[in-house]
């Protein structure tokens, strides 16, 4: 299991963008931390999650 955003998913071995894809993120519009670290963007498709991991996915949003 992997917690994403505080909830436990079986996410495991899924790619960043594979997971945020399933979930309906826009990718140009959420910032990844994963264990901690901020995941650049660039890496999303090679960095694939691990039961145990800690994510935090952060949508966002315009307005003022």
């Amino acid at each position: 299991m992997v917690r994403i955003n505080g909830e436990d998913l079986d996410a495991g071995g899924k790619s960043i963008t594979e997971y945020l894809n399933s979930a309906g993120y826009d990718l140009m519009r959420v910032a990844v931390e994963l264990n901690g670290n901020i995941v650049p963007k660039a890496l999303y498709a090679d960095t694939i999650f691990k039961n145990g991991d800690s994510v935090e996915v952060v949508s966002f949003v315009g307005g003022g």
